[in-house]
């Protein structure tokens, strides 16, 4: 359903074949990191590919499959859920996406929030 492939951003996560609106594209399994460790990961070249975690997202967890690899958009065809439950990073589509397009989410986690990040975005 999905392929890594090169993106103007570097890598990027790509439709291999048409995805519908509201279909599940990747379930991504996380590895929770722990505030106090945190602190350390921030200093490594992770920083860029970790999600805020946790009912009051007091923890960070890096996704692992494709999970860290989706590029931001202020404008995404995609959004993500963080599963506390099954310690998952969910990506569903928000509308049809073609295949070969390449897949956005929004890096803020709500798809509509125009907030800044923590990089200067294009």
């Amino acid at each position: 359903m999905i392929e890594i492939k090169k993106s103007r951003f570097g890598r990027g996560v790509f439709a291999a074949r048409t995805i519908q609106k509201g279909e599940l594209i990747h379930q991504a399994p996380v590895i929770v990191c722990p505030d106090d460790q945190y602190k350390k990961l921030k200093k490594t070249a992770l920083r860029n590919y970790y999600f805020n975690w946790g009912e009051n997202y007091d923890h960070v967890a890096i996704a692992l499959g494709y999970g860290s690899l989706f590029n931001h958009s202020y404008s995404p065809n995609a959004m993500f859920e963080n599963n506390l439950k099954k310690e998952t990073v969910d990506f569903f589509a928000l509308k049809r996406i073609k295949a070969g397009e390449e897949i956005f989410v929004n890096y803020n986690g709500n798809p509509d929030d125009k907030g800044p990040l923590w990089f200067d975005v294009w």
